[in-house]
This record gives structure tokens, sequence and C-alpha cells, in this order.
């Protein structure tokens, strides 16, 4: 008995530290894209934790005392970037352990605003960020991608903290990679059949995912949450909206923007919504998959109906 106990303490030590290993990698992302990726590289190991709140918007969040302590304590921090979440940068300068802007990893594809011929209606002077021509289209996680080098690079920064499971790590983001490949083959084949149908969306927020699946925006009415148009700015988009004909015009939750009712009434326009950050997608392996699919349905069901 004596003679084994040796063997047995070593054995009792290695489990330890392998769960010390595991318990100890505290990964925080902004806002639940990110956490959903993270999620399908940590599936098996661990569940990553997001900062954002649903509902919460990523331009003009207001950290708490105790996010900010969060901000601070976790090893592992991915953000979007400064594009994004205007209210980090400050709050990350007093971080010492890995923080990770993804828009600035190498092999990611960004867009610029202004770069193409969207067409925008008349819109009101006040934005609650910043989609001026020449700015970084920061929406980035709706590209495929993008999802997967940050995956990768998700997956490199785990191994190196948490060697025990990197072998676990490296096989998921692989997998994560090949799911993301049969959901780009659905989702083509989803939205074929709308290629080309005119719509209309209140946040230009979408490019990413337009430009992956042949898709593009008549019109943005980008109008700020507390400011409500005037008149001829109402009377200018409905016009645009005639001239359209049968359309959607998409809104994103949780809040509607208070002229939509008015914007509509009595033109064959359907309102409806689209969720590009899937704020209640329960962070599993398969979330990331999850609001994509969902965003390519509701899209495509809108204007299939008309």
């Amino acid at each position: 008995m004596s003679r084994l106990f040796p063997v047995f303490v070593v054995f009792v030590t290695s489990l330890f530290a392998a769960g010390a290993a595991q318990a100890d990698v505290k990964v925080l992302t902004s806002i639940k894209p990110l956490q959903l990726i993270a999620a399908a590289v940590q599936d098996g190991v661990a569940v990553p934790e997001v900062l954002l709140p649903p509902g919460a918007s990523p331009h003009n969040f207001a950290l708490r005392p105790s996010d900010v302590r969060r901000v601070q304590s976790v090893d592992l921090l991915y953000w979007i970037g400064p594009d994004m979440e205007t209210f980090l940068p400050r709050v990350l300068k007093g971080r010492t352990a890995t923080t990770v802007a993804v828009q600035d990893l190498p092999g990611m594809k960004l867009r610029i605003f202004g770069e193409d011929s969207h067409s925008h209606a008349e819109e009101a002077d006040d934005h609650d960020h910043d989609h001026r021509p020449g700015s970084v289209d920061a929406h980035l996680w709706l590209s495929t991608v993008n999802a997967r080098v940050i995956a990768t690079r998700m997956a490199a920064d785990l191994s190196a903290a948490d060697p025990v499971n990197a072998e676990r790590y490296q096989s998921n983001a692989k997998a994560f990679g090949e799911r993301l490949d049969a959901l780009d083959a659905r989702l083509k084949k989803r939205l074929a059949g709308v290629e080309g149908k005119p719509y209309f969306v209140f946040h230009e927020a979408f490019d990413y995912f337009e430009e992956a699946y042949g898709l593009k925006h008549a019109g943005v009415f980008s109008v700020a949450a507390e400011v409500q148009p005037g008149a001829q700015h109402v009377a200018a988009m409905r016009a645009r909206l005639q001239e359209v004909g049968k359309t959607c015009v998409f809104s994103e939750p949780p809040l509607r923007p208070r002229l939509a009712e008015t914007l509509v009434a009595g033109l064959p326009v359907k309102l409806a919504e689209l969720d590009a950050l899937g704020g209640y997608t329960p962070a599993t392996a398969q979330g990331y998959e999850q609001v994509l699919e969902k965003l390519g349905n509701d899209l495509a069901g809108c204007l299939e109906s008309l």
C-alpha cells in the first residue's frame, strides 16, 4: 500500500493541475457574437463570458464599476476595436493581460463605409456612432471569413494559456471552420431566390453579410433613436418607399424606431427585424451559426412574402 501512495499522489496532483489549467483561463468578450465564436473554440472545456447584456448597444454602452473590474481581471479579452466599442479604450489602458482587437488581426477582410454605391435615403444629422465615409465597418463578425480568423487566434491564445487542452482548442477551431463551410452553402441556397429584391434598413450593419450572399439594401433610413425627424424628412423617406413599391424595411431588436409605423402606413411595405448581434443566443458551440442562419431566414422570409 505504501508503495502505491507516491503513484496515487502523482495521479491526483496531475488531475488537479489539469483542472486548474482549465479553470484559471478566464475569457471575456465585449459582445455576444465574439462570445459565440469563443464558445465554439472552448467547447467541452469552459464557457466564455460576455460583457454586454442582451439588448445593449456596443456603440454607447455605459460600464458599471463591476464591469470595469471584470475587464481588468480576465486572462483573455476580445473586442472588435475602437470603431465599435467606443466605451472600452479608456478602460483597457489599465489592462496588462492579453487583449485582442479583432479588427486588427492579420487576414481580416474589412469593409470601409463609402467604398460601394449603396443608395442612402435622406438621413438625420445625428447618428449613434460613426458610419462616416472612410471609416471601418466594424460589423465584421457577419463575415464567416472573419469568424474563421478570429477563431484561429482564439485557439492559439487558449492553447498557449492552457496547454493541457491545446489539442481540444485546435480541434474545435477546425470543426468550427468545417461547420462554417456547410453554413455558407446553406445560406447561399436559402438566399439565392431573393437576390436583387430591394429592401431597406434602419442601420447599416449588414454589408458583410450582403456581400457574402449576393444581396444589397436599397437604402438606409438612419435616424438617431432620440431624435424624431421632421415632416419633410419623413416625406422624403416615404417617397423613396413609394418609388420602390413592395419591399421590406428592417429594424434591429430590441427597439423599433418610433417613426417606423408612420413611415410605412398605407404602403405595400412590411416591417421586420434583423438581429445582427443575436443577444439571446445561448453560448454553445453552434451559437454563431444559429445567429447567421436566423439572419438569413428572417431576411429571405420577409422578401419572399411580398
